[in-house]
């Protein structure tokens, strides 16, 4: 079941925001990437293969690795709708669950309906049933309580976010003292031949593949002028730790072409 809590909006004094290279209004905003994840639902985690040939499960598995999820966690996965992350957290936090523990249980919170539904129908056909919630809501307004989660993770959404501030405070709210932020993104490539390569592939060759894979070019024209428009490392690292998070690192992948930033609830 898909529970859905709507789509509130944090209050904000900013009047536009980026869509790829445009500038639009944050209404505006919150439409488009619906409409561009509505798009693309179905074929999402095909095309996260083909894009990167495979890597974006490396990238997975490492943040996977980093978050170390143990049997007893609360975790809430945001912008995760397919369920790839939430899939993989339990895989590994109950694998060798002891008689008697708690095993971990994962929400996986989307502001899009058709990414859930993705999800949910995964998990139903590999019999996914126990240890897995399904909510609609807006990671700049979260629908629970606070101090509920051991631990938060963003795959690859918070740069889709109209107002990342907002998320990220949100993101602190809701998790337990102690509790863990974890997100993996895009990031600034910093070996410069790959970084030529990497632009070229990115305009020239991604919208050919969404074009002939999801039947659309101009969502994967997006998804690669908003990597560009993402903030660069140490700029996101000072935004996690105004949001309130301390101990806060990064650990780079793939050259830079995406990152892991980590912080903690203190």
């Amino acid at each position: 079941m898909i529970e859905d809590h709507g789509e509130n909006t944090a209050p904000s004094t900013e009047r536009s925001a980026s869509f790829g290279f445009r500038e639009v209004s944050r209404a505006e905003k919150s439409a488009l990437v619906r409409g561009v994840f509505n798009s693309v639902a179905t074929r999402y985690d095909v095309m996260n293969d083909a894009m990167s040939g495979g890597v974006h499960r490396v990238w997975k598995s490492a943040m996977i690795d980093w978050l170390k999820p143990r049997p007893g966690m609360r975790l809430l996965d945001v912008a995760g709708g397919t369920g790839d992350i939430a899939f993989r957290i339990l895989d590994s936090a109950n694998k060798a669950l002891a008689e008697g523990r708690t095993p971990a249980a994962v929400t996986v919170c989307d502001i899009n309906e058709a990414m859930l539904s993705v999800g949910r129908d995964r998990a139903v056909d590999a019999g996914r049933l126990d240890n897995l919630d399904w909510v609609v809501g807006n990671a700049e307004a979260l629908p629970f309580e606070s101090a509920r989660y051991d631990a938060y993770t963003i795959a690859f959404g918070i740069r889709n976010v109209t107002d990342i501030p907002a998320a990220l405070r949100e993101a602190r709210r809701v998790l337990k003292p102690g509790g863990r932020f974890l997100c993996l993104e895009f990031s600034n490539v910093e070996i410069r031949p790959l970084e030529a390569l990497y632009d070229f592939y990115s305009f020239n060759i991604v919208p050919r593949l969404g074009r002939m894979i999801a039947g659309d070019a101009d969502s994967y024209r997006y998804l690669v002028e908003s990597i560009r428009r993402f903030p660069d490392r140490e700029t996101f690292k000072g935004m996690i730790e105004d949001a309130g998070f301390g101990r806060v690192s990064c650990r780079v992948l793939s050259g830079g072409i995406v990152a892991l930033h980590s912080g903690w609830r203190i």
